[in-house]
């Protein structure tokens, strides 16, 4: 049933958002580097990679630059246009065509790069491949400001090892374990509502049962505004 929701979503935004995603595309062919997408290889459903299409927002050889695949708050690997694209999360639309052909889902947790993905327990990435990737998810509109979560660590790299990724390993596991057709609609919505609120605490409302963060992040995540 999610399948068909998915076709049916990401073929009527690709229409819909054609009025967007075609000047963007033009805006990128002629300025910065001139690529219009970058692919990049994510880890997929099954532990199999495949190639996630992204708006080129970033110098083309920025996995090899600085932070690698992790990206923080005003990384200079950023291209001038591109921070209105990942600010807004228009970078993100290009994988309708990967929740078009198969690749991903609209909701289910993000996939991952295998530098970040290598950060998750054994246990949390059996768990997490056993469904398609997802374009959102509970762990995406949680940790929607992440650049400016790691930027606040000594570390970005260790950060992300150490504290940001054993808990969102928690929440997608969480989510995985208690998805359903209801949930999907949910965080469809809430996907929607925090890139118009950014700081809204709605989906620690929604899902009060979600595991709750460790003290390091309590207060980045708003967290300990609402218990």
């Amino acid at each position: 049933m999610q399948r068909l929701f998915d076709i049916l979503f990401s073929s009527l935004a690709l229409v819909v958002l054609s009025p967007i995603l075609l000047p963007i595309m033009l805006m990128l062919r002629f300025t910065g580097e001139g690529e219009i997408f970058y692919l990049q290889e994510r880890i997929g459903c099954l532990g199999q990679s495949f190639k996630l299409f992204k708006f080129a927002t970033m110098l083309k050889d920025s996995p090899n630059l600085g932070t690698g695949t992790i990206t923080v708050k005003s990384d200079p690997r950023i291209l001038p246009r591109g921070n209105l694209l990942r600010k807004t999360k228009i970078k993100e639309l290009p994988q309708l065509l990967n929740i078009l052909i198969g690749d991903m889902s609209v909701i289910w947790p993000r996939p991952l790069t295998n530098q970040t993905f290598s950060s998750y327990s054994k246990d949390t990435q059996e768990i997490v491949t056993q469904v398609r990737p997802g374009l959102s998810g509970v762990g995406s509109i949680i940790f929607r400001n992440e650049e400016d979560i790691l930027s606040s660590g000594a570390n970005s790299m260790d950060y992300y090892r150490n504290v940001i990724a054993p808990y969102k390993g928690a929440v997608e596991v969480w989510y995985v374990r208690n998805r359903s057709i209801f949930m999907y609609f949910v965080l469809i919505f809430l996907t929607v509502w925090v890139v118009i609120f950014s700081n809204s605490k709605l989906v620690w409302k929604i899902f009060a049962d979600l595991p709750p963060p460790p003290p390091e992040l309590k207060v980045l995540l708003s967290y300990s505004d609402i218990k």
